[in-house]
């Protein structure tokens, strides 16, 4: 019997400023107001940062109206900070004190002042671009004010955090090293390896995760003394799409020219995985070679793409474009990014709708660095006399079109690389353990690759595709190339790599960042999640505690007596199901709270809000489902869509019942639930009569309407004035289709709350 149960919430539309969008919204100008007690706060920062502890001043903020306590305040930068200038950047940690205290999941805020950048755009949309082939900070704006006093404009990026890495690489906990030149290291350059002793690392390396000297120092031996290794500890694609992108927007200070300005995160597959980091200086804006003369306007024009790759003291380019596979992989992406961005002029369109966006708050900042004339003009040509070194910043125009062209008159830009088109499997519907033929039209390649995995975060394997009549690509030499995979359990991710003797293609272009997709059906399925059960459905104790769904894709029992849950992908067997059978497209809820000592089924671990794994297994602990998930959202689900079988995507909460598909039609997506009710109806689930109260603080008229789940009206509960305060009223849904419903409250303007229902 296939049990329906449904959750009673509501959601408040009316959120404070900045509520119901991203914190990093590039259409969001953010407000962020300090306060400190006291009054010589400059000097106290000051003081920290020629202290050298990265000590934090305490203080409280107010970010769009909405108070943070406590939070610690520290000056950050290198040449962008100086202790008699009004507007330095800042680093505000609002989990300084109080554990959790968050914004949007974001604990540390992390505020760039636009040195050396009169144009205002080259951070923001220096990582709108890395974000399209790597994981990438988000960025935006913020007017910032200390007591009362506004510094001005600043630049709001995403902190490289926990947070970050959890999104994008894997668990939290993996290993964090910041590549940061706190002094004179043993030689210029990057990523040597001087020894098996950790302390000669400490000057151009910052471990901030629990451990990792170690691991450092065992990726640095690989890469330097056995790099046909490199693969097993380097994610290599994702660390060819940073060196392209360094080279090709003139990002000199980075690690391809400086020891800093990029982070190295291990991934649940033990490879170290690089990430682009402040970049105020990209697109020219920073001029100095580590081992010479700073360059000028027309030697940044026409960097060289192997820029220190023959040099040996930056193993980081010279032992990996040391191959002619690497390098034409890494020329193809640059390719790719010159195509997308420079090529077609849409850099140029989007610093001025950038520009647009910050114009009005650019003229009102009292400490900008470069006049309002300088911010226009950069744009298109070079600005000079800002702070010191008062270096002539390229114009983005002035750069990029003459670098573009450099680069794509030269041959190993004009070589042909294969053309890849027309991509395809079989069959169109996939189930574990079955055939899929991969075809392929190619054109001008001498070998012809798949690369495939099976979930996100795991290493790309690849097979090499034939055209020669015996792989399922129809006739020899027709240019359709084929390959076989055993499909698992889990869906296939896959895209093209294809190569000559003069350059290589991928398809997608983005690859490996993005990728195709083989969904394949499973008997047995995660269904849906939830990891922050705050007021939704409590268990059979009352407790509000986390939940995990199971669904049965076939017509037939299943059981699941000693298969296994766990959220430890090293510990497959964390919790052993008891006796226990799951109906004919059926679901089967598991508590996950960490609590076995309760009756039905509790699993002896809790879910992270913040992101992990769900491992299903079975009785020989062979995996049947598994699931990476990034941060959630409060009293919100994780679920398959279609149910039982599509994607997970961000849903209302379907416990033991359909999934569907994300937010109805019409209803705004949510960052939080509303702490206090217009609205409330009990019991539910009904199949009588429910009680309606209503309490408002105004008067005026309202709407009280039903829809189905797809946002199709269904009926009006109740339509008219309201005179304020509480009424309550009877509403018989005997003769409403059973099913479950959306609730809306609106008045004349505007949805105040809604909720869904369940009838049955």
């Amino acid at each position: 019997m296939k049990h329906r149960i449904i959750i009673w919430f509501f959601v408040a539309i009316l959120a404070l400023p900045g509520k119901g969008q991203d914190f990093y919204d590039i259409n969001t100008i953010q407000t962020i107001e300090i306060y400190f007690t006291q009054s010589n706060w400059d000097f106290i920062l000051d003081s920290l940062v020629a202290a050298g502890d990265e000590g934090r001043l305490l203080g409280n903020a107010v970010i769009n109206g909405q108070q943070f306590d406590s939070v610690g305040v520290r000056y950050k930068g290198n040449s962008s900070y100086k202790p008699n200038q009004i507007k330095n950047p800042l680093n505000i940690k609002l989990d300084y004190v109080i554990e959790g205290q968050t914004l949007d999941g974001y604990g540390t805020i992390k505020l760039s002042n636009q040195f050396k950048d009169p144009s205002f755009v080259r951070e923001t949309m220096g990582y709108e671009i890395a974000r399209k082939y790597m994981p990438a900070s988000k960025s935006n704006y913020a007017n910032v004010l200390i007591n009362g006093q506004h510094l001005g404009l600043y630049t709001n990026n995403q902190d490289v955090d926990k947070f970050f890495l959890t999104t994008h690489i894997g668990s939290g906990e993996n290993t964090r090293i910041k590549g940061e030149m706190q002094g004179a290291g043993p030689v210029i350059g990057v990523w040597q390896y001087w020894g098996a002793d950790s302390t000669q690392y400490f000057n151009s390396y910052q471990v901030e995760s629990d451990f990792g000297w170690n691991k450092l120092v065992g990726f640095l031996d690989t890469l330097n003394n056995f790099n046909q290794q490199v693969e097993e500890v380097l994610y290599l694609d994702r660390h060819l799409w940073m060196l392209a992108y360094d080279n090709l927007l003139v990002n000199l200070d980075s690690p391809i020219n400086m020891p800093q300005n990029y982070y190295i995160f291990t991934d649940d597959a033990g490879r170290f995985n690089p990430i682009v980091w402040d970049l105020n200086e990209t697109f020219g804006g920073f001029n100095m070679i580590a081992a010479g003369p700073p360059l000028n306007i027309f030697q940044m024009q026409h960097l060289d793409p192997y820029f220190n790759v023959p040099n040996p003291n930056y193993p980081i380019l010279n032992k990996i474009l040391n191959d002619p596979k690497r390098r034409k992989m890494y020329i193809a992406h640059m390719k790719t990014m010159m195509e997308e961005n420079f090529s077609n002029d849409w850099y140029l369109s989007r610093a001025l709708e950038i520009q647009s966006i910050i114009d009005t708050d650019v003229q009102a900042d009292p400490n900008k660095f470069y006049t309002y004339t300088d911010f226009i003009n950069n744009v298109y040509t070079q600005v000079g006399g800002g702070p010191p070194p008062n270096m002539l910043i390229p114009g983005l125009v002035q750069l990029m079109d003459v670098r573009t062209d450099f680069l794509a008159s030269g041959s190993i830009f004009l070589a042909q690389g294969p053309a890849i088109d027309t991509v395809t499997y079989l069959p169109s519907l996939v189930s574990p353990n079955t055939e899929v033929w991969f075809n392929a039209t190619v054109t001008n390649a001498d070998i012809v690759f798949l690369g495939h995995r099976t979930a996100f975060g795991f290493p790309f394997e690849k097979v090499q595709m034939f055209d020669d009549g015996n792989h399922h690509d129809g006739a020899a030499g027709d240019h359709v190339y084929g390959a076989m995979l055993i499909a698992g359990l889990t869906d296939i991710q896959y895209y093209i790599y294809a190569e000559n003797v003069d350059a290589a293609s991928f398809l997608p272009h983005r690859a490996e960042f993005e990728y195709f997709t083989v969904d394949v059906t499973q008997t047995l399925v995660i269904n849906e999640f939830m990891a922050d059960n705050t007021s939704t459905m409590p268990d059979q104790n009352g407790e509000y505690d986390d939940w995990i769904e199971l669904y049965n894709n076939t017509s037939g029992f299943i059981d699941l007596s000693g298969f296994h849950l766990s959220d430890d992908p090293s510990d497959p067997g964390k919790w052993t199901f008891p006796d226990t059978v799951i109906a004919p497209q059926g679901y089967l809820i598991v508590w996950a709270d960490n609590d076995v000592t309760q009756a039905g089924l509790h699993a002896n671990f809790k879910l992270s809000a913040t992101g992990e794994s769900i491992l299903l297994s079975d009785i020989q602990e062979g995996t049947l489902d598994f699931i990476t998930y990034g941060p959630q959202k409060t009293d919100t689900t994780t679920g398959r869509y279609p149910n039982g079988t599509g994607d997970f995507i961000l849903m209302w909460p379907t416990f033991s019942a359909e999934n569907v598909n994300g937010f109805p039609t019409g209803i705004e997506q949510y960052d939080h639930l509303s702490t206090n009710l217009l609205l409330r109806l009990y019991p539910n689930p009904s199949s009588g009569v429910i009680t309606v109260v209503l309490d408002l603080d105004g008067s005026g008229n309202i709407a009280l309407k039903l829809a189905d789940m797809s946002g199709r009206p269904v009926g009006t509960i109740y339509s008219g004035f309201h005179p304020g305060g509480e009424i309550r009223f009877d509403w018989n849904v005997s003769s409403y289709s059973p099913g479950t419903y959306i609730v809306s409250l609106s008045n004349t303007e505007k949805v105040l709350q809604t909720g869904m229902i369940i009838i049955r």
